[in-house]
């Protein structure tokens, strides 16, 4: 058994992780970020929960820029196609479960 305590993981990089465990084909990790992600497509879905801090999620729905701010325990959940960008307001640490290699 292992415990974690989130608000103080930090990384050495932006959008560092730590590997908490892998679930059948599913990896569930910590990230850290000061910085903002870049504009991506899972090709798989993806829950992101927010744990420590606040995070700016950007998505785009028909051409459409929106905005929905994430606080520790609002949860994300992106499909396949769902293009999107998270921005940390400055820093969070962040949940993240998704299919392993996930891009």
């Amino acid at each position: 058994m292992r415990f974690i305590d989130a608000p103080s993981f930090t990384a050495s990089r932006p959008w560092g992780a730590l590997d908490i465990t892998e679930i059948d084909r599913a990896t569930v990790r910590l990230h850290w970020t000061d910085t903002p992600y870049v504009w991506h497509v899972n090709d798989g879905p993806e829950v992101f929960v927010v744990l420590d801090g606040v995070v700016d999620m950007r998505y785009r729905r028909d051409g459409e820029e929106h905005v929905e701010r994430l606080t520790p325990g609002r949860v994300c959940h992106a499909e396949p196609g769902d293009e999107h960008v998270a921005y940390p307001m400055p820093e969070a640490r962040i949940l993240v479960v998704e299919r392993k290699d996930s891009r």
